[in-house]
């Protein structure tokens, strides 16, 4: 949600009349940041549409799957999203709230109200370009821990059955819910990729010629916020800090918690967004949101285990920071790839996907958490790479918001819809 919010502030932030339609407690999450754009005079707005909670037995407030505690919610959390049309047409949606003006990224059908309609995705090109060839060659998904490369793909990238989607093994309500967003592709003028061309230049081109649609890629300019563990930072040595964050949702069994807090209160460094229960191990409290992208610029830091999250992987890239990946669930052992393409960071050994948040992968001990910090902050000719690898992909990171760079491809897309319009008018 977080992705698409920011595109529709980065088109307004250029002029474009944007609304964002969203449910009534979804929209708290972000209301903040919309209003203040507001007041800068963007010509941005949310509207609030009910979420059909009760139909499915959610309690109420519980409309996205940060807020799921179980995977019984996550998959009324499905159910109910899928009803939302029925509630709320989404043609009629659009002629109340923009009277024809919006160009919705969504899943209206542009055919019916002729205009143009983008999808939007909140990952990034690689993943798709795997996902397309396991699909043609379902056939190699074979043996449970068997290696196979996935074919017609830019680069020879090694993967197991165990770390696949499960919509790739078998049928699943989830393959159920992308295959219907596949079809409703189809009828797009276009797709939009929350990712930048120069980290994976390669894979934004095949996808280019394996989807035989217009292809856009984007990517956010963020603004950083001050906040006091900064203050601990400053006392450390530069390159000396490992962040840790494994998001707001995961949820490790008590055996996994321990072997993370025993790991890292071994190796001696960290701060972060750990686990529920890690801090009464550890002795450390850290309560509220912390600021990773200070954190992540911050010149006392080393390295950050991620769970491989799109967004984390942007802003790492952007911040020259070297990882350790740990991927869990969703898109991540795909993005991990990548990583591993990029030579930036340390695999910490993970090999199951997980179907949810609530995770139930093996336990990883923490002589692997060791190994890979010890690694990842030695003085050896492979870290060596792995820092200057980091430090060259921020180099390119900063080169999207320069005249030539991937986001001038956000102002050609809204030039393109400004000239459908003009000409639909004539």
């Amino acid at each position: 949600m977080i992705p698409l919010v920011q595109a529709a502030r980065l088109f307004a932030a250029r002029g474009v009349r944007s609304t964002i339609v969203t449910t009534v407690h979804n929209a708290l999450t972000f209301q903040a940041s919309i209003d203040h754009d507001i007041e800068r005079g963007y010509p941005i707005t949310v509207h609030t549409i009910n979420f059909p909670a009760s139909e499915v037995e959610l309690p109420i407030g519980i409309e996205n799957l940060s807020s799921c505690t179980n995977e019984e919610m996550i998959s009324k959390i499905y159910r109910s999203t899928a009803l939302l049309p029925t509630h709320t047409p989404i043609a009629q949606l659009i002629r109340d709230v923009a009277r024809s003006r919006l160009h919705l990224l969504g899943h209206v059908d542009n055919m019916e109200l002729n205009i143009p309609r983008l999808v939007f995705y909140p990952n990034n090109f690689i993943y798709h370009a795997v996902s397309h060839s396991l699909k043609v060659h379902a056939s190699l998904i074979s043996s449970e821990f068997l290696s196979f490369v996935v074919p017609d793909l830019p680069d020879n990238i090694t993967m197991k059955r165990s770390q696949l989607s499960h919509h790739f093994v078998s049928k699943t309500e989830m393959g159920d819910w992308m295959e219907r967003v596949q079809q409703s592709k189809k009828r797009s003028y276009g797709i939009a990729h929350n990712t930048f061309y120069e980290i994976e230049p390669a894979y934004a081109d095949h996808v280019k010629k394996i989807k035989g649609t217009k292809v856009f890629s984007r990517n956010n300019n963020l603004v950083l916020e001050k906040h006091s563990c900064l203050t601990w930072l400053d006392d450390q040595k530069p390159n000396s800090v490992i962040y840790v964050c494994f998001g707001s949702m995961v949820r490790f069994p008590e055996a996994q918690i321990t072997e993370i807090a025993f790991g890292w209160k071994e190796g001696n460094k960290g701060i972060g967004g750990l686990p529920e229960g890690f801090d009464e191990r550890i002795g450390m409290k850290n309560k509220g949101w912390a600021p990773r992208l200070e954190i992540l610029q911050h010149p006392s830091l080393g390295g950050f285990l991620t769970r491989c999250g799109w967004n984390s992987v942007l802003e790492t890239a952007a911040a020259g920071v070297p990882l350790i990946t740990w991927p869990l669930y969703a898109d991540h052992f795909y993005n991990e790839k990548l990583m591993e393409l990029l030579g930036i960071g340390v695999g910490i050994g993970a090999d199951v996907w997980n179907p949810s948040f609530v995770i139930t992968s093996p336990v990883i001990r923490k002589q692997a958490i060791l190994e890979a910090i010890e690694l990842l902050t030695s003085q050896s000719i492979i870290a060596d790479r792995i820092r200057q690898n980091s430090k060259d992909l921020a180099i390119k990171a900063k080169k999207v918001v320069e005249e030539d760079g991937s986001l001038n491809h956000l102002n050609a897309l809204i030039d393109e819809l400004k000239a459908i319009k003009l000409s639909s008018k004539a």
